[in-house]
């Protein structure tokens, strides 16, 4: 899992500054997760992607922002509670997702959403 400034979020993910439609510039779907250290239900989840992202290795990505430190890319995506999922597909417009996701959950966007079958 790879931690996303809105630098590096504008290199690998979108660039929103540019304005125009969503563009995602990754080459497998990913999952981004919006979330702070204090806050607990984000405590919950984070165990959870790890799994996933070692379950979907190679087939999506999973990025993280600290909505703490990266207040900007919060703004841009209108974050108003945490944890907050962003389930972006290879193409087409991202779906964001709000709480603490159970497994199951997160496991039935990823194929439903970003179209991905496990490894």
């Amino acid at each position: 899992m790879k931690h996303l400034t809105a630098e590096t979020f504008k290199q690998d993910i979108f660039d929103y500054e540019k304005g125009g439609d969503w563009d995602y510039k990754g080459d497998v779907p990913c999952i981004i997760d919006f979330y702070a250290d204090w806050c607990g239900p984000c405590k919950i989840v984070a165990p959870v992607l790890e799994d996933i992202s070692k379950e979907y290795s190679g087939s999506l990505n999973i990025y993280k922002v600290d909505t703490e430190s990266e207040q900007e890319l919060a703004s841009v995506f209108g974050i108003r509670s945490i944890p907050s999922i962003l389930f972006v597909p290879k193409t087409g417009k991202p779906q964001m997702a709000l709480g603490a996701l159970p497994k199951e959950s997160i496991v039935q966007a990823i194929k439903d959403v970003l179209l991905v079958n496990r490894n």
